[in-house]
């Protein structure tokens, strides 16, 4: 195995939740990758054991984001190069990857939409493996 890539049967090791959701032991390491906190949740209801911000967009890519300046289909492919270009992106996107081989992660975001969310990029990056569902 490449240890850029976790085998597939792993895939289930690295989970997306809303960071408002209520923690359950089957989360295994919890770690919020938004950059921001999120608003209205206190410390110990968010129950993290880490908080990638190493791991998030950038702010002037978050920013372009969410503001409508930058397309979801254009979004995808910029932050895929900041995970691979910045060097703390990528020793976060290690760090994660080899917490992933020893058991679940559960990537936490404050946002409501799980389809359209940075943590899917975060999580083909963790993963070594192309989502055939986000834009090339």
């Amino acid at each position: 195995m490449s240890p850029d890539r976790i085998d597939l049967p792993a895939a289930s090791a690295v989970v997306i939740k809303g960071v408002r959701d209520e923690p359950s032991p089957d989360d295994g390491r919890r770690v919020l990758v938004d950059r921001l906190w999120p608003r209205g949740v206190s410390k110990e209801r968010a129950a993290l054991d880490e908080w990638a911000k190493d791991a998030t967009p950038s702010t002037a890519l978050r920013r372009a984001f969410h503001s409508g300046d930058l397309d979801w289909e254009r979004f995808v492919p910029a932050y895929r190069a900041e995970l691979e270009e910045e060097p703390a992106a990528r020793e976060a996107v290690d760090g994660l990857r080899a917490e992933a081989l020893s058991g679940r992660v559960t990537l936490l975001i404050a946002g409501h939409d799980h389809v359209r969310t940075h943590a899917r990029v975060l999580r083909e990056a963790i993963l070594g493996v192309d989502d055939p569902d986000l834009p090339r």
